[in-house]
């Protein structure tokens, strides 16, 4: 099932001219249901990553999005590892990363900037987990980017996808007023380093949708990162822009707010490479 959606939050469907063609040529050509066979890759030799943190009342809602997500991935012949709490403690996250092609991500976001005092990279931009295991649903640590940066390695040309998380895409906490276009570029950008640091290639960020189409595409398509973020049925393409990181040298970012101040949905790392590239990672 995929993650539910909420009406008022949902990305605009006016496309411009150019999305538009894109979209028609995709269909035309590729489809969602038919995407360039990836017959050169034994897909039994991704490894993909899926988590969920503690969320209290919303994680057995969030566990549902995830097992359909490692369904997914185990459907194109992956090895799928899922690790989901009252059980996602750092030490079994850090294990099961390792050498990684994919790594989902669903839980708590503790990005910057924020409300909670200045920027440091151990509980800021990574993962909320459990502190203990077994023992229920509320009890969060935050493993921030320099644990990830330091412990994580991840194979070559991996892409991490972080869904439902607060800070990530640029967005802040339901509730709370919206970000500044500046703000925004400082989350995306700060949450995307450690794991680009990690080894990934690409860091997506879904704030309310479901991820299922990127996921498709990186196993079926022969599209470059950007073209996954942007042929997304969530994409709203009426006022995306990109910018270059300042945290990760080389990689740039490309934002995609569906109205303005929606920072719901960003991409990090590096653009051009191809589904096939990461299918091929090793």
């Amino acid at each position: 099932m995929p993650v539910p959606t909420i009406g008022a939050q949902r990305a605009s469907s006016h496309r411009s001219l150019r999305l538009t063609a894109l979209a028609l040529m995709a269909t035309l050509v590729v489809g969602l249901g038919a995407m360039a066979n990836p017959q050169e890759t034994n897909a039994s030799s991704i490894k993909v990553v899926v988590v969920v943190g503690p969320v209290g009342s919303k994680t057995s809602e969030y566990r549902t999005s995830a097992k359909y997500y490692a369904s997914l991935a185990r459907s194109y012949g992956a090895s799928v590892t899922e690790i989901y709490s009252p059980y996602a403690t750092w030490s079994k996250v850090k294990a099961a990363a390792q050498g990684a092609n994919l790594l989902i991500y669903l839980g708590h976001g503790n990005g910057y900037p924020s409300p909670y005092g200045s920027f440091q990279r151990y509980t800021k931009d990574g993962f909320g987990l459990n502190a203990t295991s077994g023992n229920g649903n509320y009890n969060v640590k935050y493993w921030g980017e320099y644990y990830i940066d330091r412990d994580i390695q991840m194979a070559k040309n991996a892409v991490v996808i972080l869904n439902r998380l607060c800070y990530a895409s640029g967005n802040s906490e339901w509730g709370s007023a919206n970000p500044t276009r500046s703000t925004a570029v400082k989350r995306v950008d700060n949450y995307g380093a450690g794991f680009l640091h990690a080894g990934a290639k690409a860091v997506f960020a879904e704030a309310i949708e479901s991820v299922s189409y990127t996921i498709r595409a990186l196993f079926k398509s022969s599209y470059n990162m950007n073209n996954i973020f942007m042929l997304n049925p969530n994409a709203a393409d009426a006022r995306d822009f990109y910018f270059y990181s300042n945290r990760t040298s080389g990689a740039r970012a490309h934002l995609d707010p569906p109205k303005a101040g929606k920072y719901w949905r960003s991409v990090i790392g590096y653009l051009a490479l191809t589904a096939k590239e990461w299918r091929a990672g090793g």
